[in-house]
This record gives structure tokens, sequence and C-alpha cells, in this order.
């Protein structure tokens, strides 16, 4: 009897652990689902380009997994019951639900964007938080007129590309980045001092000490009763995961991600496994890891090596997930490679410029090939599950 495993999301985290189960494990032993709603893999951390209007290299799930034995369902995800463990899809608009049966599950449905309840945010703000909000807004700044603004709201990453990207492709256009605090007031000294160079180059207007509290259909308005002209307003303010674990059994946190222990499993049900954006998991320091591929990535290989673990009586993964670095990329041309302590914080040594540019550019490649070679770091031969285990219903249930 084989042990079912469905892996719900194909992102970075999703697709990852996916193949990275699928080589760990005979067949014979193991039924691997991967369900996502899109039938290709999506490069979330080149949106910011695609919404410039460059084209991305099409990876079709079809092709990533074939061979492999994953197999893969587009289809929506509608609902979980963790109590009798099924998943509920639709695979097509009109088409009914179905449900489908698992032994383990591993979450990873991501995030979108977080409007974080500004008025008129829904109506009239742009996001790039995955390839629908991308194409939409590509379409929007494509039918720009020349001095026409467009302000990004959000000074986190997401927003520093999206600025340097737009104002580097349409240098007609009347670019502005509103921050709630100072322009790049996390990064080192070295780092902020490149930013602003960058901004300044490219001409980017910044709006410092400006939160936003509303967006009109022609400008942005300010807490201090301010207002910033704004054609197309880009909100990139941080992330919300997808909401369906909060209206499961799971214990989630009030982000609404799933709380996990160190091997990615749930602390509430054990045959559940969370990892990406969608899970709350402790790093260095007692800090939840932050939304990000550079989380969500060695997250996947804890959470595939763990399942394999214990459905083989194999040795636990006890590797604890830091960071080394935040890559941004300013334009094509420009980057900053902002080097962290192992709980992410700035220190003084930054790389910045051309090199910083082809340094992310090579990490964002690597991404994309971790995905569809996802066994880094692993043993050629695929281990058996233990019989004894599968025999007792679901083995992620023993104590490892």
């Amino acid at each position: 009897m084989q042990h079912r495993i469905i892996v719900l999301g194909a992102g970075y985290a999703g697709a990852i652990a996916a193949g990275r189960l699928a080589k760990r494990l005979r067949r014979e032993d193991v039924a691997i689902t991967l369900v996502n709603a899109e039938p290709d893999f999506v490069e979330r951390v080149r949106m910011h380009q695609l919404a410039t209007g460059q084209d991305l290299k099409p990876r079709p799930f079809d092709e990533m997994f074939a061979g492999t034995g994953v197999e893969v369902r587009v289809a929506k995800v509608t609902g979980i019951d963790v109590d009798r463990r099924t998943v509920t899809v639709v695979e097509a608009d009109s088409a009914p639900e179905l449900e489908l049966e698992y032994d383990s599950l591993v979450y990873a449905l991501g995030s979108g964007w977080n409007s974080q309840g500004v008025a008129g945010t829904a109506e009239h703000a742009y996001e790039i938080a995955g390839r629908p909000g991308a194409l939409r807004l590509r379409e929007r700044l494509a039918r720009l007129d020349a001095g026409q603004a467009v302000v990004v709201v959000g000074a986190g990453l997401t927003g520093l590309e999206a600025a340097t990207e737009i104002a580097e492709a349409r240098p007609d256009l009347d670019v502005a980045l509103a921050a709630r605090g100072d322009l790049g007031d996390w990064l080192s000294p070295k780092g902020r001092e490149h930013v602003r160079k960058v901004f300044d180059r490219l001409g980017i207007t910044v709006h410092e000490q400006a939160a936003v509290t509303g967006v009109e259909a022609d400008r942005v308005t300010t807490a201090d009763g301010g207002s910033v002209p704004a054609a197309v307003t880009v909100w990139t303010t941080g992330f919300a995961v997808h909401p369906i674990a909060k209206a499961t059994a799971l214990e989630v946190s009030a982000t609404g991600q799933i709380v996990v222990d160190g091997t990615m499993r749930s602390v509430s049900h054990p045959d559940v496994y969370a990892i990406g954006d969608s899970a709350m998991a402790m790093g260095p320091g007692d800090k939840p890891l932050r939304m990000s591929c550079a989380s969500g990535s060695p997250a996947a290989w804890q959470a595939a090596d763990a399942i394999a673990a214990r459905l083989t009586d194999g040795k636990l993964p006890n590797t604890p997930i830091r960071y080394f670095n935040q890559c941004i990329s300013l334009g094509r041309k420009e980057g900053l490679i902002q080097y962290v302590t192992a709980d992410d914080r700035s220190v003084r040594v930054a790389l910045t410029g051309r090199l910083a540019a082809v340094y992310k550019e090579l990490v964002c490649k690597g991404a994309a090939w971790g995905v569809a070679n996802p066994t880094l770091g692993m043993p050629g031969r695929r281990r058996p599950v233990v019989r004894r285990q599968a025999q007792e219903g679901s083995a992620v249930n023993a104590q490892a």
C-alpha cells in the first residue's frame, strides 16, 4: 500500500519539496501528488521584470516533473479537512469539486499581496505578488503616456526592486516611492548610500516618513494629510498568507501561518507539514523566518528530508535555517548584496554595482535551477518505506 503524499502549492518551496521527496523515496512505496493552480512554475522573484515588459522563460510543470513519478494536478484548493485527512480541489471553473485523500500533507500555498486594510487598495492599486497581478500592471504601464506618475508604496525589497525596474524601463515616467520610514533604513550605511545613489541616478522621487492611508484613482494620501499624484499605484507593503489554513483545525499564528517545529511539522497535526510563506517557523535568535525564497527553499529541504526520514526510520534532519545575505536588484545594471547575520540583521559589508547585479541574477537562476533539481546534498539511493510503519496508518504519526 502506497503512502499518499500531497503537496499543495508549487512555488519555490512546494515544487522543491515534491521533487526532493520523489528523489528520496521509491515510487512503489509512495504516491506524490503536486497540486497547483497554474500549469507553469512562476519565478516570483522576477515579477517586477514581468511587469515592465520583460518575457520570462516558460517552465511547465509537466516537463519539470517528467519521469520523476510526481503527479501534477492543475487545480485550485478550496478546502482542507485535517481530521479526515482530505483536500478538496476544483480542476476547472465549471468542474465539480474533487476530494483527495492523503497520509502526509505538505502545505505550501504561499502568500499574496497584503493591502494592510488601507482604503482604496483593492479598487485602485496594482500588485506584483504573483503573475496575474504582474501582467495586469504590465498592461497598464504600457498604456501610460510620458510624464505620467507611478507611485510605488512600500520600501522593502519588493518596493526597491519595483521602483528601480520601472524607472529604468520607462525613464519617461515620473516614478516615486513612498516609504513608511527612511529609505533603506534596515540596510548598512554602505547599502543605504548605494540605494540613494541609484535612486538619484534613475530620477526616482522618495517620500520618506510617508505612511500611505488611502489610494485613489489619481493619487495616494498620507498620514500627515498630504497626497502624492499617481496615475498608477503599485502596492508592495508585504505579504498575506493564503486563508485556507486559518479555516482548518490546524494551529495557526495571528498571521494565519501554520505553527511548525524545527522539521516544519505542524505542532497540532503531525501528518501535516508547512513550508515557505505558509509556515510560522522560528529561526536564529528565536525570530520567525521571513517570507522569502531564502526561507522557503531550505524549509522545503527540511520538510522533505523529515518526511522521508520518518517513513524510512532514517535520521531526522537537524540543520538550522539561517540567513547569509539579502539580494536586491536595482534595475538590470545595478544591484545590492547586503550581508546579514544568521538572524537577518545587516552587517557593515555589502556588495554594490554591476557585480552585485550579476550576483543577484545568478541567485535567481540558481533558485529556479533548485526547483528542477531539488537534490542538493542528497545521497543517490532512494530508501524504502518501513512497512511496519505504513501498516499502522500514517507513518509520520509515529514518534521519531
